[in-house]
């Protein structure tokens, strides 16, 4: 058979988009890994699925799989790049419109600028959201390791996150000690481990190591739950630029329970047909 896929990324953030609303293909895990394989497959870092909506109010709804085959219950860079395959498609236009997401029902919004804003969700702090078997300390979480003595923060952003801080984003040993707590015991579904330097109050740089895809060029939801977790703990304001390797975001939290909202570019790379 012949799929049909499009190539789009979000500050780096890759993905394949399949939209199944007009295929007859049903992908699974091993599928999912063998697309994602840089080397022998199209490559990305996730795949986004695209099905007819179930909810009226709602334009589609879709799936995101890892490249390791396992599934993702959020991702804001891939709503984002949703939103432009749809825009694209004429299906949407400037203003909001909302998806299914494996976390639930998000809004977006078209910007005349070019870019795209998403309504993250709530932030939930609850240890049992994420899950996580430890108990916080003054709002972080502690646990030993091979460096000595880690402190996080940690947060469900409709996926589990825990954020690091480090005086040098540049260090080597990250991508190491971000895959040590992305699977470490505590978190029994795993989680996506970020790594924080601070620049000042409205600006910050971060590092990702998602679970199931390893360090990223960028991670919507990862700079969503470390701007949470640090406006929580009254280290940045409502409004904080998050730079990644791949690009930028800016990242809108008042606080008090509020939804969380993220905005920036998506960019669609190219269209191809996969034979197999």
């Amino acid at each position: 058979m012949t799929l049909a896929f499009h190539k789009l990324h979000g500050a780096g953030n890759d993905f394949v988009l399949l939209d199944l609303r007009r295929q007859n293909f049903e992908l699974n895990a091993q599928q999912a890994a063998k697309m994602a394989d840089r080397h022998r497959g199209i490559g990305c870092d996730q795949i986004l699925v695209l099905r007819e909506a179930q909810e009226k109010e709602c334009v589609a709804r879709y799936e995101i799989w890892n490249s390791d085959g396992s599934r993702a219950g959020q991702c804001g860079n891939g709503a984002r790049c949703i939103g432009l395959y749809l825009r694209i498609n004429d299906e949407i236009g400037d203003g909001e419109f909302s998806l299914e997401s494996p976390s639930g029902i998000i809004r977006l919004k078209s910007c005349q600028d070019g870019e795209f804003e998403v309504e993250m969700g709530v932030p939930d702090f609850e240890p049992t959201s994420l899950p996580l078997k430890l108990s916080p300390e003054d709002g972080l979480y502690h646990l030993a390791s091979p460096w000595g003595r880690l402190e996080f923060g940690a947060v469900s952003m409709g996926n589990p996150h825990a954020l690091m801080l480090t005086n040098e984003i540049s260090d080597e040993g990250i991508p190491e000690k971000g895959a040590f707590l992305s699977t470490h015991e505590a978190f029994p579904e795993g989680c996506n481990a970020g790594i924080a330097q601070i620049e000042n109050r409205a600006q910050i740089r971060l590092r990702v190591i998602e679970r199931g895809v390893g360090e990223t060029l960028a991670c919507g939801s990862g700079a969503c739950a470390a701007v949470a977790i640090l406006r929580l703990s009254g280290r940045v304001d409502d409004v904080v630029d998050v730079l990644l390797p791949g690009g930028h975001l800016v990242i809108k939290w008042p606080g008090d329970w509020q939804q969380l909202k993220m905005k920036g570019l998506a960019d669609y790379v190219f269209k191809g047909k996969l034979n197999g």
